[in-house]
């Protein structure tokens, strides 16, 4: 029977069931669609034989409201949802969002702040002996020592603070069946401590064994700001699933153990992940509060791969799926691509087609699926590896197929094109036709930044990269006769970034005439590199000093520079030009980003007549004062003038 798991006990009755193996609570609305993490697990055990009931968004201030299956025979499952809760709640500017796109209706505050603890706890309370397997992007991102923005402290594993037994990083579909099927023999959850993809808690480190690394303690994280850079990259080092070593976080009285990450699903494995029964949108229930918006993005958008070895510092991809490539077949695709024509409400566009990065679908180079990758080496930076294999044929190739399906009408690449990648490879043909079938009217694109210095710390290539990529665009879309565009994803207040390098990025706008609606300021959101750096002050790849824009003001004003055009941010523009001694930029001339607004402003100018005092007063602005004075100088003597009398006729 094709249907949505159980939301209710009248849901689970009508399932003939008496009750549920595992209780899922989630943060999210119910959304059983497969870019969602919560319904791609709840499926997986769902096919592995397990019953599974989800309970949404429980009121985390009652505790009946985890009730709603009574006690599941094997125990709990939790996942904040496919955000991390903090940053769905919070800008980087720590203002309250307005809108949570996961809520019914867009409402705001179905969730608590740090859900997984809240969850953890209120499970803890009720079920004091039931087992508690914590999962999900918070989760997998907060499984060791880590900062919190948002607190702005380290703060212990999630393990610790949410009570939980067990915790499963990654994308979780091995590691969940293994710890389904442990409980489901009989193992107490204190024994579950052999499954990759999974952290746990213990006493002693006897049984681990020599092959681990021991991680600083707590106390001496938090202690010395330099002994987490160095914990966070063994950590970043330690993320492959054939390399990577056991890593054990000391506290006071117990440890915390990661295991190593889980091996990459085959193609096999993924193309049955994405085959199985998903009902493809949100739980009918949500239908008279206004629906998912979510949804509207993915729901004709479809998944190819997973993995990214792009390695920029500033994501947490890394940390999450790993930089192993895993790709879904052709047909498993082509089969998804033929269900969506179906719909009904499918208007013959299919939105995108990709991942992390849409065109990587080969692993970075043959030895990957038996060695892993390089530990301390990136595929792409600082320049492309000599053992890259930059090939795009199969990804050409399935696209080819897509666009032929009776019924699509175009096909879009949305999720994401790693430019540099493009560029590594001497056959333009994926270019060409990127460009001629698959972007309608601009394409997007994200180098980040303009100056180098700040590209080093975020791990993306240099500027000339990018510039080459734009010119090489440019001229394929002439040669094709489309007038398209580029659309340049931009960060402010990057680790390495002062006004300095701010302006250097607002005069590379001003000389391509760009004007970005959005900017996006650096966000520390936990286990990345960059958020280490802007922690600690170092990059941990090097233990060298890095600059960090902690001031607000200062933030404000490198954000304001990216958009100087805009009249709301002449005040901070002007400020951050003034500070950094840049006011040759304030003018009339075409290099200048403002104009002044006063006459002292402007100090060519400054020796004209001085404003009156009532001038002065009200603000009169330095152009329209200017243009007074060009009229005037304009204007005729009194001594040349007509006197006004009128001469009459015939007198």
């Amino acid at each position: 029977m094709k249907d949505f798991l159980p939301i209710s006990k009248e849901d689970m009755i009508r399932r003939g069931w008496d009750s549920v193996d595992f209780a899922f609570v989630i943060g999210d609305a119910y959304v059983d669609h497969p870019s969602f993490g919560p319904a791609i697990i709840s499926r997986v055990l769902e096919a592995a034989g397990y019953r599974v009931g989800i309970i949404p968004q429980p009121d985390w201030k009652d505790e009946n409201s985890i009730n709603v299956f009574g006690e599941p025979r094997l125990g709990f499952l939790i996942s904040a949802g496919n955000m991390d809760s903090m940053v769905n709640h919070y800008s980087v500017s720590r203002k309250r969002r307005a809108k949570d796109f996961f809520t019914p209706g867009g409402v705001m505050g179905k969730r608590p702040d740090h859900a997984t603890v809240v969850y953890g706890n209120l499970i803890r309370r009720t079920y004091p002996h039931k087992p508690i397997v914590i999962g999900g992007i918070e989760a997998s991102l907060r499984r060791m020592a880590h900062y919190d923005y948002w607190d702005d402290c380290l703060k212990r594993s999630v393990l610790l603070d949410s009570q939980a037994d067990l915790l499963s990083f990654g994308m979780g579909e091995r590691s969940i069946v293994e710890i389904a099927d442990a409980l489901n023999s009989g193992i107490p959850v204190r024994d579950i401590t052999f499954i990759p993809g999974t952290v746990y808690k213990a006493r002693q480190l006897d049984h681990v064994g020599e092959e681990h690394i021991l991680l600083p303690s707590f106390r001496e994280l938090k202690a010395d700001k330099l002994n987490y850079a160095r914990s966070f990259y063994i950590q970043y080092t330690n993320t492959d699933p054939f390399s990577g070593k056991i890593l054990c976080e000391p506290y006071d009285d117990e440890f915390v153990i990661q295991n190593p990450m889980a091996k990459p699903l085959s193609q096999e494995e993924m193309d049955r992940v994405y085959a199985l029964p998903y009902m493809r949108n949100y739980h009918p229930c949500y239908e008279e509060t206004g629906g998912i918006d979510a949804i509207k993005e993915v729901k004709f958008s479809l998944i190819s791969n997973r993995g990214c070895f792009g390695g920029c510092s500033f994501c947490a991809l890394t940390f999450h799926q790993g930089r192993i490539i895993q790709t879904r077949s052709h047909e498993s695709i082509l089969e998804e691509a033929r269900e969506m024509i179906r719909d009904p409400d499918f208007k013959g566009y299919i939105h995108d087609v990709g991942g992390p990065t849409a065109n990587f679908r080969k692993t970075s180079c043959e030895k990957q699926l038996k060695y892993g990758v390089c530990p301390n080496k990136q595929c792409l930076f600082p320049k492309p590896c000599q053992n890259l294999t930059v090939d795009h044929s199969d990804y050409l190739s399935l696209l080819r197929k897509l666009r032929a399906l009776p019924g699509v009408k175009k096909v879009f690449i949305r999720s994401g094109i790693r430019f540099d990648y493009i560029m590594a490879d001497p056959d333009d043909t994926f270019f060409r036709e990127m460009c001629q079938h698959h972007i309608s009217g601009q394409l997007k694109v994200a180098p980040e930044h303009v100056a180098d210095a700040v590209l080093s710390k975020m791990g993306k290539p240099e500027n000339s990269v990018y510039r080459a990529f734009c010119k090489k665009y440019a001229q394929i879309n002439k040669a094709l006769g489309k007038p398209q565009f580029l659309v340049p994803y931009l960060m402010s207040s990057h680790p390495g970034s002062t006004i300095k390098e701010a302006i250097a990025l607002a005069e590379y706008l001003r000389d391509i005439g760009c004007s970005p609606e959005q900017v996006q300021d650096f966000y520390p959101t936990p286990s990345t590199i960059s958020t280490c750096m802007y922690y600690t002050g170092v990059d941990p790849r090097t233990m060298e000093p890095v600059y960090v824009a902690h001031n607000p003001h200062e933030k404000a004003m490198q954000r304001a520079l990216i958009q100087y055009k805009n009249p709301k941010n002449y005040d901070l523009v002007h400020e951050a030009l003034t500070l950094a001694h840049r006011t040759d930029l304030i003018g009339f001339e075409k290099k200048c980003l403002i104009r002044p607004r006063h006459k002292n402003d402007f100090p060519s100018l400054r020796t004209k007549k001085p404003l009156t005092e009532a001038e002065q007063k009200y603000g009169i602005s330095f152009e329209k004062y200017d243009s007074i004075q060009k009229a005037a100088q304009k204007a005729p003597s009194a001594t040349d003038r007509p006197s006004g009398k009128k001469k009459r006729r015939g007198r």
